[in-house]
């Protein structure tokens, strides 16, 4: 008998965007540990046991208040994401790229631009054919490296890492454009086996930008690793099934039923939710509500009643298990809202209980149902609770309906002296629309917001959209100044205290210097350093990248020339790689060893360099810069 332990993830609670998955997983201490396991157990010889209409694939043994859910009767295949890798080119470098590459690289990557259309003047590349663009030292190959979430949809979004491909003389990737490739699961290689591609990647690379980009040898970044913000794009549905515990076509029939009733087809959606395969096995669709939201879904589903029609007294059963052991507080919340808004009446007198547990599970789950009767609560909580219960309500008030009442309770907060619920505060109001929170779109490179606040501070993000975030709309850069960084490419002064500044700035040392006189205002500072002075667009504007704005940022910042703070968000892309490498390490199940697509078979006349040039490890990046 072979015995394997199966543990329901919780880390994908801990990531933006998973909506409500967020604020559960923010109070999960809190909420206490609950129950986050089950026993799956293989049989040698199922068909001892039972009959061929009937018969056992596993055992799962659940915690009472999951009896009778989708979760006591099947497991989710799907439900981990998938790292995904490719070899890119970059280009648009500044004489730092490298024509040094591998043989058997060199001659997948010249494949790989024949068929994308590199040489044909129709394709919009000038005829330039793939051999000039790869002995260019204006361009550079690379290795990408995303996550692709679980039950990531077509045209779904996430961030990619890029670095310099191993075996090349590239010095550095700082101001390149990754062009669009293919990312596929599994090692990287190439040649005739491989992977079918599940998603790709594109768009211009962002280094991390604390530290002069022109220096070399004299600072600790890693100029040869950076990361595209939503940089990577799903290419198709990836695959979500149900494997039930026991073939039976009528147990297979009530599940997906279950299913249906509470997340019936939905405009735009090809199929039901949740349509059969096989006796022992249901394909689920994501549907167009979820998203952007694919891991609740896939939470929801598991904690969905067999019992659709007895909602009323499933609710009252979880309401009764909940106070008897407010450690399962975490699954009681989910139930909650996967039975949906006939569970309310249930709930609504614990938004008042004594006990922190109940009282938050209650209340996260009537928010998720939108019950308008919630945010009075939460908004309290929000202002007076403990820092990670103010965190989980102030990102349930942000997934709720249409509320004034929500932007005014959440409003006081961008004064707050707590950073992290400063920042929630703004997410939520940006998230709802709120005017309060203005956004420019500087070039198409960056989302710049000015966000009232008695607090000054410059928050920038290095995951998700590009975006600076200036706290206290109205901050100068301090006078008199002079400021000189990258190697006297950028020089600014002032000479009186209500002075203008003066700009200079060269983009190359072969190029002509650009010189102007800008107001001291840090908004419009950062909207100049963004903007490229064209004839459709006359504004003045030195044309920096994201990557380069921020950098010019934080030298005033150092030189004390902004009386703000500085936050720059984590980098959370290779912890996600590092999170998912983890879950990929673990030896297949043998029921799912199939479930990786690929185009051929492996051919056995092959040798190892035509086959496969596998990439060991992910490079160790430099590239983390703490809130």
């Amino acid at each position: 008998m072979l015995r394997f332990r199966m543990t329901r993830p919780f880390s994908g609670l801990l990531t933006r965007p998973t909506g409500s998955m967020l604020a559960l997983g923010l109070c999960v201490g809190l909420l206490g540990p609950g129950c986050e396991s089950f026993d799956m157990i293989e049989r040698a010889d199922p068909d001892k046991t039972a009959s061929n209409l009937e018969r056992r694939n596993f055992e799962i043994d659940v915690q009472p208040m999951m009896r009778g859910t989708v979760a006591s009767e099947a497991v989710i295949a799907g439900e981990t994401p998938t790292i995904v890798r490719g070899y890119g080119l970059v280009v648009g470098l500044r004489g730092t790229g490298s024509r040094l590459m591998p043989a058997q690289v060199r001659s997948w990557m010249l494949q790989e631009m024949a068929r994308r259309g590199v040489g044909n003047t129709a394709t919009g590349f000038g005829g330039l054919t793939p051999e000039r663009m790869l002995d260019s030292e204006n361009t550079a190959v690379v290795v990408i490296e995303g996550v692709i979430p679980p039950g990531g949809v077509k045209g779904g979004r996430f961030d990619v890492r890029v670095y310099s491909a191993p075996g090349t003389g590239t010095t550095s990737l700082e101001g390149g454009t990754l062009y669009t490739t293919d990312l596929r699961p599994g090692d990287i290689s190439v040649g005739p086996k491989q992977a079918t591609a599940l998603a790709m990647a594109r768009g211009q690379v962002f280094i991390n930008p604390f530290a002069e980009p022109d220096a070399r040898n004299q600072d600790a970044v890693d100029r040869l690793t950076g990361r595209i913000l939503d940089g990577g794009i799903v290419s198709d549905d990836m695959p979500l099934k149900l494997r039930m515990a026991v073939r039976s076509h009528t147990r297979t029939l009530a599940v997906r039923d279950a299913i249906n009733s509470r997340f019936p087809r939905e405009p735009g959606q090809s199929e039901e939710t949740a349509h059969g395969k096989s006796g022992e096995e249901i394909m689920l669709t994501v549907p167009p509500t979820h998203h952007d939201d694919p891991g609740q879904f896939v939470e929801l589903v598991k904690h969905s009643s067999l019992r659709p029609e007895a909602v009323e007294a499933t609710a009252l059963a979880v309401r009764r298990s909940l106070l008897a052991n407010p450690g399962f507080a975490r699954d009681a919340t989910l139930r909650w809202q996967a039975l949906g808004p006939k569970s309310i009446p249930v709930i609504q007198d614990l938004y008042d209980h004594p006990e922190e547990g109940p009282r938050l599970a209650a209340l996260i789950a009537g928010a998720a149902l939108d019950d308008a009767s919630v945010a009075s609560h939460l908004i309290k909580i929000a202002n007076n609770g403990s820092v990670e219960a103010r965190l989980a309500c102030i990102q349930m008030l942000s997934e709720m309906g249409a509320n004034p009442a929500i932007q005014m309770g959440l409003r006081p907060l961008l004064d707050s002296t707590d950073i992290d619920v400063r920042l929630a505060a703004f997410d939520a109001l940006e998230k709802r629309n709120d005017p309060i929170v203005e956004a420019y779109d500087i070039d198409e490179k960056f989302i710049l917001n000015l966000v009232p606040s008695k607090s000054p501070m410059i928050y920038v993000a290095q995951t998700g959209k590009p975006r600076i975030v200036i706290f206290g709309k109205a901050q100068e850069v301090k006078r008199p100044m002079f400021m000189e960084a990258w190697s006297n490419r950028l020089l600014m002064k002032a000479d009186t205290e209500d002075g203008r500044l003066e700009v200079f700035y060269r983009e190359a040392p072969e190029l002509p210097a650009q010189t102007d006189e800008v107001p001291p205002n840090v908004g419009q500072l950062v909207a100049y350093f963004g903007h490229q002075t064209t004839i459709e667009a006359p504004a003045k504007g030195i044309g920096l990248s994201y990557g380069e704005t921020i950098g010019a940022l934080h030298q005033l910042w150092r030189q004390g020339y902004l009386a703000a703070e500085f936050k720059a968000e984590q980098d959370r892309v290779l912890a996600s790689i590092i999170r998912a490498q983890n879950v990929e390490s673990t030896p297949d199940r043998p029921e799912f060893d199939s479930d990786l697509p690929t185009d051929l078979e492996e051919d056995p006349s092959l040798s190892e360099d035509q086959s496969t040039n596998r990439l060991e490890a992910p490079r160790k990046g430099g590239d983390t810069v703490p809130r």
